[in-house]
């Protein structure tokens, strides 16, 4: 049979401290969360970076544009764009690469101390501005300036022998562009829709926390 009985100042104490720690272990979980998710994108976008970056600079090195008399039949705005766009995708992936390298060693030096609150030493919350730039740069314009790259090469490389093989390489490329933006603007769309689901969520835990410590601090105050 369940007592009646009002609550007590030390049951009340004592459940506030177990409500308090909970919060607290709930925080510490979810800064290793955002740890760890972190790490996940910081060492995708140095992946990426160092593997598209380079690819870039051999198609710029490797790619022949002069004929045997060392003249070139390719239309100089072309070139223009040819290589404004390979430096422009080669400085993207360089600066995620860069902000990548100079991150990455901190939070994985934490990552692998067995302590639940070696979390606060790391520096993933102080500069998550620039991991999501990185990965921003790495995976969004990055990506998008990689197609526009290929597709520019096609013309640079079949300019002087085909032209068609341009064009349909072209219109390979604008589809799969469009497709990519449409994927990242639906991507971040669900997962902004998630955290506030996950933020929603929390608000209401705490809310009702809230409610249950002024019960008792009622039931407190009447006795």
């Amino acid at each position: 049979m369940q007592s009646n009985r009002p609550e007590s100042y030390q049951e009340w104490l004592l459940k506030s401290y177990i409500n308090q720690m909970s919060q607290t272990h709930s925080n510490t979980a979810l800064s290793w969360r955002r740890l760890y998710l972190s790490r996940a994108k910081l060492k995708a976008s140095s992946r990426t970076s160092a593997l598209l970056s380079g690819f870039a600079m051999v198609a710029m090195v490797e790619i022949s544009i002069g004929d045997n008399d060392g003249k070139s039949s390719i239309p100089e705005e072309l070139l223009l764009v040819f290589g404004i766009c390979t430096t422009l995708l080669v400085v993207v992936h360089l600066m995620a690469l860069m902000i990548s390298t100079c991150i990455l060693p901190n939070i994985e030096a934490v990552s692998n101390v067995h302590s639940v609150q070696a979390v606060n030493e790391s520096p993933h919350d102080e500069m998550r501005v620039c991991v999501e730039m990185a990965w921003v740069f790495s995976t969004g314009l990055g990506i998008l300036l990689f197609l526009t790259e290929i597709a520019i090469l096609c013309w640079v490389k079949f300019y002087s022998f085909s032209r068609n093989t341009a064009i349909a390489s072209t219109v390979i490329v604008i589809p799969a562009g469009i497709s990519f933006i449409a994927f990242s603007l639906l991507f971040y769309k669900r997962l902004m829709a998630h955290k506030y689901q996950r933020h929603s969520e929390g608000l209401k835990e705490l809310d009702e926390m809230a409610r249950e410590l002024q019960t008792s601090r009622d039931g407190v105050n009447i006795i």
